[in-house]
């Protein structure tokens, strides 16, 4: 079955040589680029249009309070959910829609799952497959979705496992770490896809004090190393120390954006300021 999968995947073209198809790449375009998004559940509207442009090695922390739509944003990046209008472009690729408003969906599977590949998602629950161990899980995608050889493929996932800490635990099962460790086998997984860029949703939320020191950590070394990132975040330590770019989301529409030094240091709008002092000051 596991063979079978993978054979699909390369036989629609998502390997190593055709990951970025025929769109022609420098250095200036953007990995991700959001443009007038809109994203509505029946007559809800909740994203009202949103423009998000991340370079490679930015680090865009989206913050806001419950129901702003920072997630819904990076799932509409992903694909992983539909949006009603907008344009959404990975590498200067643009993508193809089909059909109009709700009805309105990708055109191209071939184009969904490369950019899927290249936009990898930490969720806030881990979503580790409980029957694997963690180098198993680590593995998985890599092997099965991209095909790539099984060897080399352990290689880095040992290689990004001892990166994130938990070297040590290659051969154990989810339910045998603690969460922290859950969520650093989480960005491991990640990592081994070899990504353009790395969106976080919520990342340190569902741990205690203890166990987010843990994963922040870790996220401030891949910021240090020039990694792309998105981060939905309630950790206003976290986004300032390490954005590049700060977006403040409100009923669906950005409030205020900019340097992280200068929105935590001098907000503007009134609802920032106002969200800022019911938060933890940076």
């Amino acid at each position: 079955m596991r063979v079978a999968i993978a054979e699909f995947f390369i036989a629609i073209g998502l390997n190593d040589k055709k990951i970025y198809g025929e769109y022609h790449v420098t250095d200036t375009t953007p990995v991700l680029e959001i443009r007038d998004l809109h994203k509505a559940y029946g007559q809800l509207e909740v994203i009202k249009g949103v423009d998000i442009t991340a370079h490679k090695g930015d680090v865009v922390s989206l913050i806001g309070s419950s129901g702003s739509g920072k997630s819904t944003i990076l799932r509409c990046a992903n694909l992983l959910e539909d949006s009603q209008q907008g344009e959404i472009l990975f590498q200067g690729e643009a993508v193809k829609w089909k059909g109009d408003g709700m009805a309105r969906v990708p055109a191209d599977a071939k184009q969904v799952l490369r950019i899927r590949t290249n936009l990898s998602m930490v969720f806030q629950q881990f979503n580790l497959w409980a029957h694997m161990t963690i180098l198993q899980n680590v593995m998985e995608a890599p092997v099965t979705v991209l095909g790539r050889d099984k060897e080399e493929v352990e290689a880095k996932a040992r290689l990004y496992l001892e990166k994130v800490g938990i070297g040590d635990k290659c051969d154990v099962y989810p339910a045998q770490l603690s969460g922290g460790q859950q969520q650093r086998a989480a960005i491991a997984r990640g990592l081994c896809m070899e990504p353009q860029a790395l969106l976080f949703d919520e990342p340190t939320s569902a741990l205690d004090p203890e166990l987010e020191q843990e994963v922040i950590k870790v996220i401030k070394s891949l910021a240090e190393e020039g990694r792309t990132m998105l981060i939905v975040t309630h950790d206003m330590k976290m986004a300032a120390d390490i954005s590049s770019h700060v977006v403040f989301l409100h009923q669906g529409l950005i409030e205020e954006e900019g340097a992280p030094d200068r929105l935590f240091g001098a907000p503007k709008s009134e609802r920032l300021k106002q969200f800022l002092s019911s938060t933890v000051h940076v």
